[in-house]
C-alpha cells in the first residue's frame, strides 16, 4: 500500500483536498473492501473518527471509489433522524462522481412509496433513519443495497432492540459495510457485540451469549452484572481494532485549531405554518411603516423564537411550537457521551435553555448552567471543569460570555444566536483558549428556510446583521431568508 498511498488523494472522488487522517481512513477501508487489488479482507470496516474529524467525507469518498471501481451501484445510509439532512448536504458538496440520493420521509407507507420510485443516476443512495429502518426492513432488503453504512452506530450497542436486529438482518444480505461512530465502547465492552455482529459476525461471532462468557464474568447481586475479564483485553482490543481505524481529534495534527459544522433542521409542518404566517405578517407591517433596525429586530426576535421552538403571545404566554432542534440536540449529546466527550451547548432564550435542561434531566446527564439568575456562576465551572460526572455545561449567550474557561469541552453547540457579534465570539472563545488540548468543533443548529441562516451567516462574516436586513428589505430581497447580501 506505500505506492497506493502516494496517489491515495487522487483515488477520492471529492471536491476537497482531504487532511491525511482522511487519506489514511480511505485507504484502510478500500484495503479491507479489496477496491484495489481485488482481496476482500472484510465486509465491514469500523470508522472510528471523532466528531469534526470527517468521517461522513470519508465515507462519501469511500463510496464513490468503490462505484467507479464496479464494486457498487446502490448505498444505503442508516442515521440517526436529525443528520439525515446532513449526508444530502456532504453529498452534494463533496461528491465527485454521479449519483442520486434520496432521503425516506413521512408515514411508513410514503417511504415504501418512494423506494419504489428511486433515480438511476449513478451511484443511487438511500438515506433512512435507525426508527425506520427495521419497519422497513423487508423493503430495505428489495432494494439490495451492497454497501450498508450505520453512522452514529452507537444506536446499535443494544442487541435485543428492533433496530440493532433488524440492521444485522440487512447487514447479513450486504456485501459491504461501514460502522461510523466516535467509539464502539460507549459505557461497557459489552456494547461493541451488537454493533460488531452488524460490521462483521466473524469477529466476536453471532451469539451473545457466547460472547458474554467469553470475555465476562457474571458478578453482582445475583451474579447478573456482566464483569469484564481485564486479563482478556488485548484478545478484545485485537479483534476490534483489525476491521477498525481510530483517529481522535487530539491526534489529528492536520486538522485546524478550529472546524464548524451547520446542522440543519426542518420546523414541523404546523410550525413552518406559524412561522410562514409571522413573517407574511411582519412585510405587511414593514409596508405600511418605516422599515428601521429596531422594527426589523423586533420581527428577528419573533422568527428566531420560533425556530428554538417557542413564541411568546401577546399575553406574555410562553408556547411551545416546535421540538426540532430539541431532537437534533438530543443526537448530538448521544454522540458526545458515546465518545465519552464533555460539551458545550450555548442559546439565547430561557424556555430554550429551559427544555435543554429538562432533555438533560430525562436523560439523566450530569451537567452545569450559567444563565440569568445562577449566582453561583464558579462553582458550576469548576464542576464542569474537574467533575467526571459532569457532562454538559448549559449557558446562556449574554450570561455566560466572559471570565469562563470551558476547556473540559472541545465541542460547542449553537442552539440559537444572539445578533451581537461580541457575545458570539465571545461565547466561541469559552473553549478555544490557553488550557484547550484539542481542535475546536462548532456545531450550528439552523432551521432550513429561517431567520438562522440569515443570523448565522452575518455573525461568521462580521456584518452588522440589522443593516443587512434592511438593506435587503429596500432592495426587494427576502429580509428573513435569502444569504444574498
Amino acid at each position: 500500500m506505500t505506492e497506493m498511498n502516494k496517489n491515495i488523494e487522487l483515488l477520492m472522488p471529492i471536491k476537497a483536498t482531504p487532511y491525511e487522517h482522511q487519506k489514511k481512513a480511505f485507504a484502510f477501508a478500500c484495503d479491507k473492501f479489496g477496491v484495489f487489488d481485488n482481496q476482500l479482507k472484510s465486509r465491514g470496516t469500523a470508522l472510528l473518527m471523532e466528531m469534526g474529524t470527517g468521517k461522513t467525507i470519508v465515507s462519501i469518498a469511500v463510496s464513490g471509489c468503490m462505484y467507479q471501481y464496479g464494486k457498487i451501484n446502490r448505498v444505503l445510509v442508516v442515521a440517526p433522524l436529525s443528520i439525515l439532512g446532513v449526508w444530502e448536504e456532504e453529498f452534494a458538496k463533496f461528491a465527485d462522481f454521479p449519483y442520486s440520493l434520496v432521503i425516506l420521509k413521512g408515514t411508513v407507507a410514503k417511504k415504501k412509496e418512494q423506494l419504489t420510485k428511486l433515480p438511476e443516476e449513478g451511484l443511487q443512495v438511500v438515506v433512512v433513519n435507525y426508527e425506520s429502518a427495521w419497519r422497513l426492513e423487508k423493503e430495505l432488503l428489495a432494494y439490495n443495497p451492497e454497501l450498508v453504512i450505520a453512522d452514529e452506530a452507537h444506536k446499535l450497542k443494544e442487541n435485543r432492540s428492533k433496530q440493532s436486529q433488524g440492521m444485522q438482518h440487512i447487514g447479513d444480505k450486504a456485501k459491504y459495510k461501514l460502522l461510523l461512530t466516535g467509539t464502539v465502547i460507549t459505557n461497557r465492552e459489552l456494547d461493541v457485540f451488537s454493533q460488531y455482529r452488524f460490521l462483521n459476525p466473524q469477529i466476536f461471532g453471532t451469539s451473545f451469549y457466547a460472547f458474554r462468557n467469553q470475555y465476562f464474568d457474571m458478578g453482582g447481586y445475583g451474579n447478573h452484572t456482566p464483569i469484564f475479564r481485564k486479563w482478556m483485553t488485548d484478545d478484545f482490543l485485537k479483534k476490534l481494532h483489525s476491521v477498525a481505524f481510530r483517529v481522535t481529534k487530539a491526534e489529528c495534527l492536520d486538522l485546524p485549531e478550529i472546524t464548524e459544522e451547520v446542522r440543519t433542521v426542518e420546523l414541523e409542518k404546523d410550525a413552518a405554518k406559524i412561522y410562514d404566517s409571522i413573517e407574511s405578517d411582519s412585510y405587511a407591517e414593514m409596508d405600511e411603516s418605516e422599515v428601521t433596525t429596531a422594527n426589523i429586530l423586533t420581527r428577528m426576535l419573533r422568527l428566531s423564537q420560533i425556530t428554538g421552538g417557542h413564541l411568546t403571545d401577546d399575553g406574555g404566554v410562553v408556547n411551545a411550537v416546535s421540538s426540532a432542534k430539541l431532537n437534533a440536540l438530543s443526537d448530538i449529546i448521544d454522540t458526545a457521551i458515546a465518545e465519552d466527550k464533555k460539551i458545550v451547548i450555548m442559546a439565547r432564550f430561557v424556555p430554550e435553555l429551559d427544555d435543554i435542561q429538562e432533555l438533560l434531566e430525562k436523560k439523566k446527564i450530569g451537567y452545569a448552567v450559567v444563565r440569568g439568575g445562577v449566582k453561583d456562576r464558579d462553582s458550576e465551572i469548576h464542576r464542569f471543569q474537574y467533575d467526571d460526572k459532569c457532562r454538559v455545561f448549559v449557558g446562556q449567550i449574554a450570561a455566560a460570555g466572559l471570565g469562563i474557561t470551558l476547556t473540559a469541552a472541545s465541542t460547542m453547540v449553537f442552539y440559537s444566536l444572539d445578533y451581537s457579534m461580541s457575545n458570539f465570539e465571545q461565547a466561541k472563545a469559552r473553549i478555544h483558549r490557553a488550557g484547550q488540548v484539542e481542535k475546536c468543533h462548532y456545531i450550528y443548529l439552523v432551521c432550513k428556510d429561517t431567520i438562522d441562516s440569515k443570523v448565522l451567516y452575518a455573525l461568521r462574516k462580521k456584518i452588522n446583521r440589522a443593516k443587512m436586513l434592511v438593506d435587503d428589505y429596500r432592495k426587494g430581497r427576502d429580509s428573513f431568508n435569502s444569504l444574498d447580501s
